[in-house]
């Protein structure tokens, strides 16, 4: 489908079907969804099936656990309230989560939890939206008391799942009874801040976080395939998730469709992690930030909200602990996500590391997605797979989707 308008060409769309064909015809990926943006154009491949055995085929409107991809969405609910001035960046969150006032900090972030000094000042707004409030996963310290102490008091982990299993009140009350792991504002930490500021939301509003983002987000932009659960007449649409075995390559079902983690609505909305989604979804989405806020004619969220979400807000000492952290996931490690900065809910490109140039923001999914947009290319890439990262396999179909993309450029 390369022409002029979109500044693809032919030859280079045709290179990035087979090398995601290949990654299906190796059997390692039973199937995956891809779509490329550019200009008016979009192109769109859907290629294998939904199992591992066959049976339907993997289509456009393929349902997927959007996992950690759901971060740079549900963060425009927070920014919607800041442009209304509902919320203030710099305002203490004290008056909304009463859970996290008066915090006692740790001495070291990896010390016992009663060796404490007081927080130097209330977490704000601000510290949320960045990932610096000072709780977060320490992949870097699995073995520290904080790490088990989140464990043990099920802030995460109940039922062997990565999201939050209660409802918001009982999972702050959890999260209350913990101290952070640094001082507010001081060092950049994964995913809590991002589960903290759907509770925030909903607080807020005095309505749930989805129904917030569907009135201000979802229904706007035409995302009628996302949300925080898979509906009884769309399940079909949803592949299992699987987790291949690391030693054997075998296909371990990690979440069902029917009966699974998403085939009901969760007791908690993760903003963290939670959303299930669809390539057009997400493109709506992607292509209203790369439209400084706009949806056609409708004003979605402001231009500076959209410009301070979209661009590094880390100091450089913040951004050394992101990059180290990074090296440690076990899906980053496969070389995603080690980009430089992060602005809020997504990772920002402040350094060329690769195919793709400084200014892309975006981030990955550890049930197998990217998807970031491109301002200096106009460019949108999004590739949804059923298959997580306990291997290697999606992570390089990733790369590849990448580097094959940004080849076709042709202008």
């Amino acid at each position: 489908m390369g022409n002029a308008d979109s500044g693809l060409s032919e030859a280079g769309l045709r290179r990035l079907r087979e090398v995601l064909e290949s990654h299906v015809e190796s059997k390692k990926i039973p199937g995956l969804v891809a779509l490329v943006g550019r200009g008016g154009q979009t192109h769109v491949e859907a290629i294998g099936t939904m199992r591992h055995d066959g049976g339907a085929p993997m289509r456009r409107d393929t349902i997927f656990r959007m996992a950690s991809t759901t971060k740079p969405v549900a963060v425009a609910a927070t920014m919607v309230l800041l442009d209304e001035c509902r919320l203030r960046l710099d305002d203490p969150i004290d008056r909304w989560l009463p859970e996290l006032a008066d915090r006692r900090v740790l001495k070291r972030p990896d010390g016992p939890l009663d060796d404490t000094v007081p927080a130097r000042r209330p977490i704000t707004v601000r510290d949320l939206l960045t990932s610096t409030c000072g709780l977060g996963l320490d992949t870097t310290a699995m073995g520290s008391p904080m790490m088990s102490a989140y464990f043990e008091q099920k802030v995460y982990g109940e039922n062997g799942w990565m999201l939050p299993a209660v409802e918001p009140d009982e999972w702050m009350r959890r999260l209350g009874t913990l101290p952070l792991m640094y001082q507010p504002g001081e060092r950049w930490l994964y995913n809590v801040s991002d589960d903290v500021l759907g509770v925030l939301v909903a607080r807020v509003t005095g309505r749930s976080f989805e129904t917030f983002l569907r009135e201000r987000i979802f229904d706007p932009l035409g995302m009628k395939d996302t949300g925080f659960h898979v509906p009884a007449d769309k399940i079909d649409r949803l592949p299992p998730l699987y987790a291949p075995d690391p030693q054997t390559g075998e296909f371990n079902v990690e979440d069902q469709a029917e009966g699974g983690h998403h085939s009901k609505p969760p007791a908690f909305q993760s903003g963290g992690g939670g959303l299930d989604s669809t390539v057009d979804d997400y493109h709506a989405y992607f292509r209203m930030l790369l439209n400084h806020g706009m949806h056609g004619a409708q004003r979605i969220l402001s231009r500076p909200a959209v410009e301070l979400m979209t661009t590094n807000r880390l100091t450089p000492e913040q951004t050394t602990a992101l990059q180290t952290w990074a090296r440690s996931v076990v899906h980053l490690s496969h070389g995603q996500g080690q980009t430089g900065g992060w602005g809020f809910g997504m990772t920002v490109r402040t350094y060329r590391g690769d195919y793709a140039p400084v200014g892309q923001f975006g981030w990955d999914g550890g049930a197998g997605t990217t998807t970031y947009a491109d301002p200096h290319n106009q460019l949108i890439g999004i590739l949804l797979t059923q298959t997580g990262m306990s291997t290697p396999d999606s992570a390089r179909a990733m790369q590849d989707f990448w580097t094959t993309l940004y080849q076709a450029i042709d202008d």
